[in-house]
C-alpha cells in the first residue's frame, strides 16, 4: 500500500470513530449526505500531480498525516478574536469548527437577518439547511472530505427585501496541541433583492501542523447583492484548503475577495454558476508567499445563461522559493448569448528562485460573447523605479510604493473598511519582513 493509499485509509478510520461518537446525534439525512460524500472520497481519494487540476499541487504531506479531530478548543483564543474582529459586526466564532457562543457577538442582530451556529439550525430543521449540498461531492475530494464530517459551522440567512449594512463577520480558529483537522462549513442564503457585507476569515493559532478543510457556499435568490470577503491567516505548518460554491439566479451580484496572507500549503477552489439572465460575479484575489510555502488558486465561473457579466483579478506576491498557482476556467454554455467576461493574473516575482504556474482557460460554446484574459509574470517595473528615483525616492521607497500600489488595487475593492485596513495593515508588515530579510541576503 503505498503512503497516499494509508492517509486516506487512516481518514476513513477516522470518519468511522466520527459518525459512532459525536456524530451519530445528527438527523437521518445529514446521516445520509455524510455516507454520500464518505463514499464519494473513498473513490475519488486524495488527489495527485498526475491529475491535471492537481499538476502543480502536492498534497501528499496532507495524505500522509494522520490528523485527527481534535478534542477540545485552541487555547485562550480570545486575544486571537480581539486582534482581528471587525467592530460593530454581527460576529460568529467558530473553534475547531464548532460554534463558541461565548466568542460571538450575536447582540446587535439587525432586522432581516439571521446568523447563527448550522447545527442548532439543522436539528431545529431549518428550511435554509436544504441548500447543503450546492457545493458538489462528487468530483471535488475536499469537498467531499469535509461533508463527510458535516457537524457544524455558520449558517447566514438574509431575508428577501432586507438591505444589512451591519457586516456578518465569520471567524473560524484551528489549534490544539496535536496534529488536527477541521472541516467548518459557512452556508449563506441571501433572498430575493436582499444586500449585504460578509467576512469570513480562516485563522490558524500556533502549535503543530494543522489542516483547514472548509466549504463556503452561498445561494442568491433574484436581484440579491452579497460582498464577501474570504482571508487566510495561516501559520507556516499549517494547510489550508477551501471550497467555495456559489450559486447566483437572475440578476443577482455576489463579488468575493480572496486574501491570502499564510500557511504552508494553500488551495481555493472557488466556483460561480450563473444561474439567472443578468447575474453578476467578481472573483479577485491577492496574496502573498513566501519562504517555500504554496498557493494555489482555481476558479470556475460557468456562464449557464445569457446576458451575464463576470471580472476576475488575482494578483500575487512571491519571494524566497515560494510557488504559485492560478487555474482560470471560464465556461459559457450554448444559449449564454451576449455573455461579458474579464480574467486577468498577475504575480510580482521578488525573488529569482519563486515561481508560478499559471493557466487560463476559456470553453466558449455560444458565439454572440465578449470573454478575454491575460497574464503578467515579471519583476518590478525598471522605468517606473527610475521615474520615482528621479524625483527624489530611494530605491527601497521606490520599490515599497510600486509593491503597495499593486497589491492595492484589490485591497481596495474589499467592502468593509475595518476589515480592509486590517489586511492592508497585515500584509505590508509581512511584506516589511520579507523585504527586509531580501534586503539582508543581497
Amino acid at each position: 500500500m503505498t503512503p497516499v493509499a494509508e492517509g486516506l485509509d487512516s481518514y476513513l478510520v477516522e470518519h468511522e470513530r466520527f459518525v459512532r461518537g459525536r456524530g451519530d446525534a445528527a438527523p437521518a439525512w445529514v446521516k445520509t449526505l455524510r455516507g454520500q460524500a464518505r463514499d464519494a472520497f473513498e473513490r475519488l481519494g486524495f488527489p495527485t500531480t498526475r491529475q491535471e487540476e492537481w499538476r502543480f499541487t502536492n498534497v501528499s504531506a496532507i495524505a500522509q498525516t494522520a490528523f485527527k479531530l481534535p478534542e477540545g478548543t485552541p487555547t485562550n483564543p480570545a486575544p486571537l478574536v480581539s486582534r482581528v474582529a471587525v467592530p460593530g459586526a454581527v460576529r460568529i466564532v467558530l473553534l475547531n469548527g464548532r460554534f463558541a457562543p461565548e466568542l460571538s457577538d450575536l447582540t446587535t442582530m439587525p432586522v432581516g437577518l439571521k446568523v447563527g451556529s448550522l447545527a442548532a439550525a439543522i436539528a431545529q430543521g431549518a428550511p435554509e439547511c436544504g441548500v447543503l449540498g450546492l457545493q458538489p461531492s462528487d468530483t471535488q475530494p475536499f469537498a467531499a472530505l469535509n461533508t463527510a464530517f458535516l457537524e457544524d459551522g455558520a449558517l447566514i440567512v438574509v431575508r428577501k427585501g432586507a438591505v444589512i449594512e451591519t457586516p456578518v463577520h465569520v471567524i473560524s480558529i484551528a489549534g490544539g496541541a496535536a496534529k488536527t483537522m477541521i472541516h467548518p462549513r459557512v452556508l449563506m442564503v441571501a433572498g430575493a433583492g436582499s444586500q449585504s457585507n460578509v467576512a469570513v476569515s480562516l485563522l490558524t493559532a500556533a502549535g503543530e501542523a494543522h489542516f483547514t478543510n472548509a466549504v463556503v457556499e452561498a445561494s442568491l435568490a433574484e436581484q440579491a447583492i452579497v460582498n464577501c470577503c474570504l482571508d487566510q491567516r495561516g501559520t507556516e505548518g499549517s494547510f489550508l484548503v477551501t471550497n467555495l460554491h456559489v450559486r447566483a439566479d437572475r440578476d443577482s451580484s455576489f463579488k468575493l475577495r480572496t486574501i491570502t496572507l499564510g500557511g504552508r500549503l494553500v488551495r481555493n477552489d472557488a466556483t460561480a454558476v450563473l444561474a439567472g439572465e443578468g447575474a453578476h460575479v467578481d472573483l479577485d484575489g491577492c496574496y502573498l508567499a513566501d519562504g517555500s510555502s504554496l498557493v494555489d488558486n482555481h476558479t470556475t465561473i460557468d456562464h449557464a445563461m445569457p446576458n451575464c457579466t463576470s471580472h476576475e483579478l488575482y494578483k500575487g506576491i512571491l519571494d524566497g522559493k515560494a510557488k504559485a498557482v492560478f487555474n482560470g476556467r471560464i465556461i459559457v454554455r450554448l444559449d449564454a448569448q451576449k455573455t461579458d467576461s474579464k480574467q486577468t493574473n498577475r504575480a510580482l516575482l521578488l525573488s529569482d528562485e519563486a515561481t508560478i504556474n499559471s493557466n487560463p482557460q476559456l470553453e466558449i460554446f455560444a458565439d454572440d460573447v465578449k470573454c478575454t484574459h491575460g497574464a503578467a509574470v515579471g519583476q518590478l517595473d525598471e522605468e517606473a523605479m527610475f521615474y520615482l528615483q528621479a524625483r527624489g525616492l530611494n530605491q527601497k521607497d521606490a520599490r515599497d510604493m510600486l509593491i503597495h500600489a499593486y497589491a492595492g488595487e484589490v485591497l481596495e475593492r474589499i467592502a468593509i473598511p475595518q476589515l480592509r485596513t486590517q489586511l492592508e495593515r497585515e500584509l505590508f508588515k509581512q511584506l516589511e519582513r520579507d523585504l527586509a530579510e531580501h534586503d539582508r541576503a543581497q
